[in-house]
């Protein structure tokens, strides 16, 4: 079935093509050649042919853009990103980058932060991990100028988990502190800031820094005033009491009857395990 769909594809394709060097009047050939491009693409997507389905949505908005259709040129644009991602999703990342510039040129911020952001996820989804920061940095500047916040704080909390990974401890310790301050005062957000401060706090230990830790420790207590009554806090205190004692055993069972509770992610066992590190050697690492 996969190669019938396959030959459509190719047919509808080659009229397109032929459709494109014909002669025709007030675009009227690039109408049709959009026509027959959708039909490729589409018949392609059928047959798993995902380049092929690809290149014909990139035609397509070509052909939009001469017809100054931008809105369906950002739409096919994505449409390519989204085929071209089942096969190789790096490849994907130039036809995010250009719906994301259609959709700006149209002023629809809110869409072209959604293309930079899949882009970033696919460029994370194959441990590009650095090239994915970018992207989700420039998700989030759109979506925050847009007043989208909640899709502004998921864009920084996975740029605050990218930074700690990268040992960007301080970058990622602003990032976790700006999105628990702006959902503090929500009804809806307040009982996810425990979280992100306890993350905060992770960060601060793998800097190594114990005046530093107990500091944020009170700068937190007084930023949520429910913090303090939390296992996150406790949690994060008796981490901070076990290092302040050189105590690594201490560390690790702290972590162990926390983890019994509340199960730590692979993130949160990767800070603690490098805050352990630093405990055991016995120094402040300058990790920024």
């Amino acid at each position: 079935m996969s190669d019938v769909h396959a030959k459509r594809g190719q047919e509808a394709k080659a009229k397109a093509e032929k459709k494109l060097k014909s002669w025709g009047m007030f675009g009227n050939k690039y109408e049709d050649a959009a026509e027959l491009y959708e039909q490729a693409a589409n018949a392609f997507k059928l047959g798993k042919r995902w380049e092929e389905a690809a290149q014909c949505f990139d035609q397509l908005a070509e052909c939009h853009v001469k017809l100054d259709s931008i809105h369906e040129a950002a739409s096919a644009m994505s449409s390519a990103a989204g085929c071209i991602k089942k096969a190789d999703p790096k490849k994907a990342i130039p036809f995010y980058n250009k719906s994301a510039d259609y959709f700006c040129n149209l002023g629809r911020l809110g869409m072209a932060a959604k293309s930079y952001r899949e882009a970033a996820e696919q460029l994370e989804s194959v441990s590009a991990t650095v090239e994915a920061l970018d992207f989700f940095e420039k998700a989030a500047d759109l979506f925050e100028t847009e007043n989208q916040n909640s899709e502004t704080n998921k864009c920084k909390l996975k740029m605050a988990t990218i930074n700690a990974e990268l040992e960007k401890y301080n970058k990622a310790i602003k990032l976790f502190e700006d999105v628990a301050k702006k959902s503090v005062d929500n009804n809806l957000l307040k009982y996810s800031v425990k979280g992100y401060l306890l993350q905060a706090g992770l960060c601060h230990l793998c800097i190594g820094s114990l005046e530093g830790s107990k500091e944020a420790l009170e700068r937190y207590e007084d930023l949520d005033v429910t913090f303090s009554g939390t296992r996150e806090c406790k949690f994060l205190q008796d981490l901070v009491t076990a290092i302040e004692e050189g105590d690594v055993d201490q560390f690790t069972q702290v972590t162990a009857e926390f983890d019994s509770m509340t199960r730590l992610d692979a993130w949160k066992t990767k800070l603690l395990l490098r805050a352990k590190k630093v405990l055991e050697d016995g120094g402040e690492d300058d990790l920024t």
